[in-house]
């Protein structure tokens, strides 16, 4: 507990679900939710289409039990919100790297929150609507 990780997690067969801003709202509504039940501290994240990149300090509990409910209750959201009750939207497991005390958290949220302007979605990240940091 208390180890700073960058989790990434992508759709299953890539579908770019959180193209649709509704649907990728209630996901980082979910992030929120984990926040707020003190299971984690979101530094940074940006939920592109078809992947989220979450830079993540682990509060409570495993960090596979973190996104296992992250992804899981997402999910019904997504599937209730979509009326298609049951339908997998993650593949299965996640990418984890565990950040060093010398790791530079700024950089690293900087890097998280510029993954779409790297991928040419947008000019500036101003022109994202799906990412947050706790400082940059």
């Amino acid at each position: 507990m208390g180890r700073t990780y960058l989790i990434t997690t992508v759709t299953l067969e890539r579908e770019p679900i959180f193209a649709d801003f509704h649907l990728a709202r209630s996901a980082i509504l979910e992030l929120r939710r984990c926040d707020a039940l003190d299971l984690s501290r979101t530094l940074a994240f940006v939920l592109m289409p078809d992947h989220l990149h979450w830079l993540v300090e682990l509060r409570d509990g495993s960090l596979c039990d973190l996104v296992q409910r992250f992804k899981s209750v997402s999910a019904k959201n997504i599937n209730a919100m979509d009326a298609s009750p049951g339908r997998r939207r993650w593949q299965a497991g996640f990418h984890d790297h565990a950040l060093r005390d010398e790791d530079d958290l700024p950089a690293m949220a900087r890097y998280v929150v510029a993954n779409p302007l790297r991928a040419g979605i947008v000019r500036t990240v101003r022109d994202y609507p799906h990412w947050d940091a706790v400082w940059l």
